[in-house]
């Protein structure tokens, strides 16, 4: 299976399980429904601490945590809620990593940002658009991880809004074994070129707000330009 494929069953699993999520559900049965459909689409386990789906909804979607503490909460997903789904299938050490933040009003899944009524969560996701649009104008095959990790940083500082990760950093290398990840973070002198491939995953908030954000793909290089898995 090739790394194409493995991201397409967790983006795949993102619309299947929008197709099915309906207020009075909780989080631990959408994380079964989202690891089986994974597992069905193709994944032979989940590389990340062997959570296929982090997940969390409401005022938790601030939460910024090691999934090795990770334990998934029993939350009832509400008329109006705000749901973080963090994908990791992997089939024989070839990984996929992808996450959404899924608005639901009045019962059903808004899929544009525009129709988005709740004005703070629309501006959280149309922050995470702008931050990957900024991403793919400003990284070259040259700009160092940490290089990117400052840049960013200040972008989502002047745009009034803060890094919620806990380590700080913004992304990390896909790798066969969790421990040879590099990170977007301060210090890592090596170029975005330096990997094969790369995820942006910034989780985001505003300081007086009790949600969080975020919106992760995984990056390449074709011919000198940044491309989406």
């Amino acid at each position: 299976m090739q790394y194409k494929e493995i991201q397409n069953i967790a983006k795949d699993t993102i619309k299947y399980i929008k197709e099915i999520i309906v207020p009075g559900m909780n989080l631990i049965e959408i994380r079964k429904l989202c690891e089986d459909k994974m597992l069905e689409l193709g994944a032979d386990s989940f590389w990340y601490w062997n959570i296929g789906a982090f997940i969390f909804s409401g005022d938790e979607t601030t939460i910024s945590i090691s999934g090795k503490r990770y334990e998934t909460s029993d939350r009832i997903i509400e008329d109006n809620d705000i749901i973080t789904i963090d994908l990791s299938p992997q089939n024989e050490n070839i990984w996929g990593d992808y996450a959404r933040t899924i608005i639901i009003e009045n019962g059903n899944i808004i899929e544009n940002i525009k129709d988005i009524q709740n004005v703070v969560w629309k501006k959280g996701l149309e922050m995470e658009e702008l931050l990957h649009k900024e991403l793919l104008k400003y990284a070259k095959a040259d700009t160092t991880f940490e290089d990117l990790y400052y840049h960013m940083n200040d972008f989502i500082k002047e745009q009034g809004f803060i890094n919620l990760d806990f380590l700080g950093n913004l992304g990390h290398s896909i790798v066969t074994k969790s421990e040879d990840r590099i990170y977007i973070e301060k210090g890592n002198q090596k170029k975005l070129s330096d990997v094969k491939y790369f995820t942006f995953e910034p989780h985001i908030s505003t300081v007086s707000s009790s949600y969080g954000y975020k919106k992760e793909n995984i990056y390449y290089f074709v011919g000198g330009k940044l491309k989406e898995l």
